[in-house]
């Protein structure tokens, strides 16, 4: 896995613990290791939380979306220290700066971009933004605990 650019649903499976329905990136791509990449999430009208989150117009919740962030930087840095899910977790451990700017609706295709900041020791902080159609949808800065178990 070390040498591609792209991780496909099946290569995030092996790096992260996140199973359906809370497994929220399809794909992780433009991967340059311990500094960037994207990930992708399709967002369906399928997704169990459009059941209640609303009723007059589906909206995917900013909860959510700070998930999918998190989940596109802690694959990125699993995939960074080539380790897989059996010898090493990655948690979440902040989230600062969270900002939504537009709704992200079933249809859409979440992109997102996550940066490194720094890494002092086993924690990770990222700037992380997410965009459907180029627009900017939510940004936040996150940070990661490396578990190592």
């Amino acid at each position: 896995m070390e040498k591609k650019n792209e991780l496909n649903i099946e290569d995030i499976k092996k790096l992260i613990p996140h199973r359906y329905p809370f497994l929220l990136i399809d794909k992780l791509i433009d991967i340059e290791p311990e500094k960037s990449a994207t990930g992708i999430k399709n967002v369906t009208f399928n997704e169990n939380f459009f059941q209640g989150h609303f009723e007059s117009m589906s909206v995917m919740p900013g909860a959510l979306i700070i998930e999918s962030m998190a989940q596109s930087a802690g694959t990125l840095v699993m995939f960074s220290l080539k380790k897989n899910q059996e010898n090493i977790s990655v948690y979440l451990l902040t989230v600062d700066k969270a900002k939504f700017r537009k709704p992200v609706c079933p249809g859409d295709t979440l992109y997102n971009k996550v940066e490194k900041k720094q890494n002092i020791k086993n924690i990770w902080k990222f700037k992380c933004s997410s965009f459907v159609n180029d627009e900017l949808v939510a940004e936040a800065e996150v940070s990661a605990i490396i578990n190592y178990i």
